[in-house]
């Protein structure tokens, strides 16, 4: 499948570390000119309960590692909670590289809090990365996927977004995470709808999330000591099976990182794409709600 992306443009968001760096590497890797964005070119702040805590990673640092593995990617600064940065990014995009056939959208937000404790700049600014968005650069975008005759959108969704396992674990209980679960219901709705919107345009749209968590700067602070992670490179390759076929033939699916690769018969490479990685299983405590085709 070597480059399998040749000639492709893809705009990757939330691109300056963890998640989003690892799907722009290996979509550069498989020959997509890769925009890499997020809030500016220096490190930047996320800011949980009240607190700004400094998140390690840069856009400049995510373009370097494209390129000295023989990528092409460039870096356009925007923030997504600015109006006028978020309505503009895609129309730079495509001044900056001639077009756009990829779009992922990784960007986010998480600020865990019990809901009789949650302030409400905390539930909107969730809606905000999760919903308009993705809902805001999806319509910019589409417009030019359709002259081209072909585009591809990836939403970054949640194993949160499905209904929890009953009887209720203590993580349910404790963990704070109601909204942002329930946002990524939400946003696993807006991308099979949109998908149905789409179909007939050879646009694909199709969500992607972990099977259980990925140990990224961001997530660090939200998952207990201990919690068993799984590697990014499974999940980044899910996006890049996400972005290969025409509509028709996969689009509206919600899928995961560790069941769609086994399910499929995947070989699951590193992010530069020139080594095989071992099979990953998913643990028996994910949740059973998973589907492991997608749905």
């Amino acid at each position: 499948m070597a480059h399998a992306l040749a000639g492709k443009t893809a705009l990757v968001t939330g691109s300056s570390r963890g998640i989003g760096r690892a799907i722009a590497q290996r979509l550069a890797a498989e020959g997509a000119t890769v925009v890499v964005t997020a809030r500016s070119k220096e490190p930047s702040a996320s800011v949980r309960g009240g607190r700004s805590v400094l998140v390690r990673g840069t856009i400049e640092e995510t373009v370097s590692l494209i390129e000295d593995a023989g990528g092409a990617a460039v870096a356009i600064a925007a923030d997504l909670e600015d109006t006028d940065a978020r309505d503009g990014l895609v129309d730079r995009v495509v001044e900056k590289v001639g077009g756009i056939d990829i779009l992922v959208n990784n960007a986010g937000f998480a600020d865990y809090s019990v809901i009789e404790q949650m302030e409400l700049e905390t539930f909107d600014r969730t809606v905000d990365h999760y919903l308009r968005g993705p809902f805001v650069l999806a319509k910019a975008a589409i417009p030019h996927m359709r002259k081209t005759g072909a585009g591809w959108i990836v939403n970054i969704g949640s194993s949160t977004g499905l209904s929890p396992i009953r009887p209720f674990r203590e993580y349910n209980k404790t963990s704070g995470d109601v909204i942002y679960a329930a946002i990524k219901a939400a946003q696993h709705r807006f991308t099979q709808g949109l998908a149905a919107e789409l179909v007939d345009d050879n646009i694909a749209v199709n969500a992607v999330g972990p099977s259980t968590a990925i140990m990224t700067p961001g997530a660090e602070a939200l998952l207990p000591a201990g919690y068993e992670t799984e590697p990014v490179e499974f999940l980044a390759e899910t996006v890049l099976q996400m972005c290969r076929l025409p509509a028709a033939e996969r689009t509206g699916l919600v899928t995961f990182s560790l069941h769609f690769p086994q399910h499929e018969g995947l070989t699951v490479m590193s992010l530069d794409g020139k080594t095989p990685l071992p099979p990953v299983q998913p643990p028996a405590w994910t949740n059973p709600h998973i589907r492991p085709s997608g749905f």
